[in-house]
């Protein structure tokens, strides 16, 4: 698949997640394989921090409106196969590397994820 494929299918996984018909695990590993683009790599830490948040998201119905509304907000761009903001996606790389999206099932995909666990760059 191609990048706007890529973004629209995992804008269709955010959506799924949000009308509860999939979790975030089955979401997240769903994402597309070795995908170096950016905008979704925002989405699949917003996913993240979605369920982490799960319980803050029980007691708080504001900032559970506030986080689905989020979400929503970045399937949507997702969908029409455009970048997430830029600050948005320097907010997250503040925190992470990169995300941990899975790899291709194959070799490659097999010492793409070691090195990764060693923490090693593979580039």
């Amino acid at each position: 698949m191609g990048v706007f494929e890529d973004r629209a299918f995992v804008a269709a996984l955010i959506r799924q997640v949000l009308i509860s018909r999939m979790c975030v695990r089955e979401a997240i590993l769903n994402f597309p394989r070795d995908t170096e683009d950016k905008s979704i790599h925002a989405a699949y830490h917003a996913l993240v921090h979605y369920e982490a948040d799960e319980d803050l998201r029980n007691r708080d119905s504001l900032y559970r409106e506030e986080q689905d509304d989020y979400l929503e907000f970045l399937s949507n761009i997702l969908e029409r196969g455009e970048d997430i903001p830029e600050n948005i996606i320097q907010n997250y790389e503040k925190y992470y590397v990169c995300a941990n999206i899975l790899h291709e099932k194959s070799t490659k995909g097999f010492f793409k994820g070691f090195l990764k666990f060693l923490n090693i760059n593979d580039n």
